[in-house]
């Protein structure tokens, strides 16, 4: 999960000061380098800085308030929460006009459907592509080739945001193809798949039943960064859903065991399904195999697991996985039983791994 809010914010200021230390002096530049970790957590306001870096700066505390505390709040707090994420997103607007990720994150919260949300999406890439564009094309070249590539790159990463929430919307909206056109389309911007698209594809293919290109993007995964096989939850999920609307329930059981092995310890969260609301600056940050890794690609993946009528509501698959899974893991289903409400007012850990209260 590449996009840490308040990673970027630190890299993006780290970056400035570099870039004004004066040149020819490594030792000189060394130490006063040594200084800004201090001044960035203590007097923020003292570093060089630009509008754009602080209206990011406004952003990532705004990422921190809705995607991390809002979902897991009292309903007391929520409304407050609510205003003070609004004015924020306000305030780095005001500041940085075409500080994009402000202004889709901001649209999320006012868009009165998923539809319209798609379409504000939709007709907004190109214009945020070009101001991506220009904002890599001004990162100055100091002379350090890691210091340029950096700046370029998260000068291009709200585009990559963008389109990545593209593609969530229209899985979400059943635009299953528009979805794939958004994916690829980012894919090919960045094989390194920064936004981790592959998985939202991944479930998009499964939805068209088409093995060819599920399988094709398993092979894909060989050019992200950092490099991971493809045995995430989304593509196991996918691959079982695939083998489930073939009618092979024997495969389908193999492909239920391997993503529990896949993910030791945490098959309650394949009974519970808990839905999480998507995070509005990225996908949430969350370890890779670590078990809210695994309930937020169930959460994603509702969109197959609760296609066709059930009696118990949850949708054909859905209710197979939960049963299979607390026939497999009878301490699972013991597990699950113990949350009547969903998994993370219980007392889980929150994104990260960090204590949701």
């Amino acid at each position: 999960m590449a996009f840490d809010p308040r990673r970027e914010d630190y890299q993006r200021l780290a970056l400035r000061y570099a870039q004004s230390l004066p040149k020819g002096d490594p030792v000189a530049a060394a130490k006063a380098f040594a200084d800004f970790g201090r001044r960035f957590a203590r007097d923020r306001d003292t570093l060089p800085q630009s509008d754009a870096d602080r209206a990011f700066h406004l952003v990532a505390v705004a990422a921190e308030i809705i995607d991390y505390q809002l979902p897991f709040s009292s309903e007391a707090r929520a409304d407050k929460l609510i205003s003070r994420g609004r004015d924020l997103l306000d305030e780095a607007i005001s500041l940085d006009p075409k500080c994009h990720d402000a202004i889709r994150m901001r649209a999320s919260r006012l868009s009165p459907s998923f539809d319209a949300q798609f379409t504000f999406l939709q007709e907004g890439a190109d214009e945020v592509l070009a101001t991506c564009q220009a904002a890599r094309d001004a990162v100055p070249d100091d002379g350090d080739d890691e210091r340029m590539a950096l700046g370029r790159d998260i000068a291009l990463r709200p585009y990559r945001r963008w389109m990545a929430a593209l593609a969530e919307e229209a899985l979400i909206c059943g635009r299953n193809r528009s979805c794939i056109e958004a994916g690829e389309r980012l894919l090919e911007h960045d094989p390194s798949d920064q936004a981790d698209v592959r998985f939202t594809l991944a479930l998009a293919y499964a939805k068209l039943e088409d093995q060819a290109s599920l399988d094709a993007l398993a092979t894909r995964y060989g050019a992200i960064v950092p490099p991971r096989a493809a045995d995430d939850a989304w593509m196991g999920i996918a691959r079982l859903a695939l083998a489930h609307k073939n009618h092979d329930m024997g495969l389908a059981r193999q492909l239920l065991e391997r993503l529990i092995d896949t993910y030791p310890g945490y098959a309650s969260a394949l009974i519970t399904q808990t839905e999480l609301p998507d995070g509005v600056f990225a996908r949430l940050a969350v370890p890779p195999y670590s078990e809210d890794e695994l309930i937020l690609a169930v959460s994603e993946a509702t969109v197959l697991l609760q296609e066709g009528d059930d009696k118990s509501g949850r949708g054909v698959l859905g209710s197979w996985i939960a049963r299979t899974t607390a026939k497999l893991h009878p301490e699972a289903l013991t597990e699950a039983q113990e949350y009547s409400t969903p998994y993370y007012q219980q007392g889980g850990k929150g994104p990260q791994g960090g204590d949701a209260s």
